[in-house]
């Protein structure tokens, strides 16, 4: 007579357990549950074994302890193809089990749902993982199955005469990659607990979001993984409203915009960028006027990029930027006649990103993949050296020391520096390019004025390449602007080009030995400069 084969069936995420369950049964399978699942089972008439039945067993400690029993175990490990294996199992009275179907615990739900500590470690699956890693190793006897789009791949090759070596291999490898998944949420999660930015080990989890048809290049492979615990305002979480599939490079290219946009808040602000890179940013009273102002800052490099939006589009806005190519527009809403307008072009990309303005989270990495290696860096979040606005107020403390060859060198403090002193204007200026250079690729330059950047300089060898590519970007419309330097001069070459440009402020870190040359020279110039000690590099 041959033996029942048996299944044990124990998940949390109960969606398409009884359908898996009643088909198991209707290939003469016995039934092991446990607790809840066991229960809806039972409800719906499907005939269910205890795992207590099993192991004799009943379960103990709210729960904590059900089927860490050799009972299951062994009847999860045994290698049917090694017969001291079999014996033993005689001996011990311990019947096989075929199928383990098992998901875990909700932990990463536990945790994003804002639950308490002792909630969370609650949620720590250990009998599942334990009966998953258990029956993934004896695949070649047991068919694990941890995803519920696997049941039905599984109940058909059972009526096709047995589960294939092949899928046995590969609901392997998923179950060893969630057990993986899961720890690490764990793990990072109580890093996080403990304060541990950085800790000696790392492993991280994210959630495959889309496959690519090509990398940044057609001969590159691509594919885009979500970050499990990071959903606000990020482009995870954003709504394809219309469009083709995104590529590689517009997933690259919108964070870059993403990013910058968040520096603005709720002040109506838009973004538009190519390559990485802003290459218009204007801020208004309105999003068209945003709009407008971000657009006239480089309406030739526009052409072809992103915009980011943190205000609804409106009908107004929408007719505007229909006027023109644009690859991607990511917004927290649209009107339902600028959507109408929007979507008569077919080449466009529309997201809906409802909280676009929600800054990075706390404790949220910046990497960067290097080859044979991981760089991680905590997000640059601040703006100003301790936000402290009385920069534009104060003046810069002066030390001179006299060096061992008799030169005197001139440090500065933060402040100031310059004989004039900023104007109203000229600190809204400076203050929304700073925000600009923080997000623009070093070495960079940008040139703006109150609301609109003018002209940028992006990812040049030397300052003054990217001064005078910024200069020269802003023709006429860099007289009167102010220019933010994402790290200090080294000479006064920029400081000389602002000069014979017109301009009339400076926003930069300061810290450079020869920080004296540049400060003659504005004030030769009558420019106004001010240092503010925190650099923005960006790579």
């Amino acid at each position: 007579m041959e033996k029942t084969k048996r299944a044990l069936v124990s998940v949390s995420d109960k969606t398409g357990a009884v359908e898996f369950a009643k088909g198991l049964k209707e290939l003469g399978y016995e039934i092991i549950s446990t607790g809840g699942t066991a229960k809806a089972l039972k409800d719906a008439g499907v005939e269910t074994t205890e795992v207590s039945s099993v192991t004799g067993f009943p379960e103990c400690l709210d729960g904590r302890v059900k089927t860490l029993h050799p009972a299951i175990h062994a009847g999860i490990l045994a290698m049917r193809s090694n017969p001291k294996h079999m014996e033993e199992l005689s001996m011990l009275g311990i019947e096989t089990i075929d199928i383990v179907c098992v998901n875990l615990y909700p932990f990463k739900n536990t945790v994003m749902r804002g639950a308490d500590f002792a909630e969370c470690v609650e949620n720590i699956d250990i009998g599942g993982p334990t009966m998953l890693r258990a029956a993934a190793k004896n695949y070649q006897d047991v068919a694990v199955v941890v995803d519920p789009a696997d049941y039905g791949v599984v109940l058909d090759e059972l009526k096709a005469g047995g589960v294939s070596l092949g899928t046995k291999k590969r609901l392997q490898f998923k179950v060893f990659s969630h057990t993986a998944a899961y720890d690490s949420m764990i793990s990072n999660y109580l890093a996080s607990s403990l304060g541990i930015k950085y800790p000696d080990t790392v492993t991280y989890s994210y959630e495959k979001a889309q496959g690519m048809r090509y990398g940044e290049n057609p001969q590159q492979s691509a594919v885009f993984y979500n970050d499990e615990f990071i959903k606000k305002g990020s482009l995870s979480t954003a709504r394809q409203l219309w469009g083709k599939e995104l590529s590689y490079n517009n997933i690259n290219d919108a964070n870059g915009a993403l990013m910058l946009l968040k520096e603005f808040g709720k002040t109506p602000a838009v973004v538009a960028s190519k390559h990485a890179n802003p290459c218009g940013v204007g801020c208004g009273d309105t999003i068209y006027e945003a709009y407008m102002r971000a657009y006239e800052s480089d309406p030739v490099s526009v052409f072809g990029g992103i915009l980011a939006i943190n205000g609804e589009v409106d009908e107004k806005t929408a007719a505007e930027i229909n006027k023109i190519f644009i690859e991607i527009v990511m917004a927290p809403s649209y009107s339902e006649k600028a959507l109408e307008i929007l979507e008569s072009k077919k080449n466009i990309r529309l997201l809906q990103i409802e909280d676009i303005s929600a800054p990075a989270e706390a404790g949220a990495l910046d990497m960067k993949k290097v080859y044979g290696g991981l760089l991680v860096q905590g997000f640059d979040t601040t703006l100003l050296s301790g936000e402290d606005m009385t920069l534009f107020e104060r003046r810069a403390d002066v030390e001179e020391t006299t060096l061992e060859n008799g030169k005197v060198r001139t440090s500065y403090g933060l402040g100031v520096v310059t004989k004039r002193m900023p104007t109203k204007d000229e600190i809204d200026a400076m203050m929304f390019s700073w925000r600009v250079v923080k997000h623009t690729k070093s070495n960079a330059i940008v040139i703006g004025k109150k609301g609109r950047t003018t002209g940028i300089g992006m990812g040049q060898t030397n300052r003054i390449w990217a001064a005078q590519q910024a200069i020269e970007h802003a023709g006429k419309e860099a007289a009167g602007s102010v220019m933010a330097s994402d790290a200090f001069f080294p000479f006064s070459d920029c400081a000389e080009e602002c000069a014979k440009a017109g301009v009339t402020a400076i926003i930069q870190p300061g810290g450079s030995i020869r920080d004296k040359d540049s400060v003659d020279a504005c004030d030769a110039a009558g420019i106004a400069m001010v240092f503010v000690g925190d650099r923005h590099f960006r790579h």
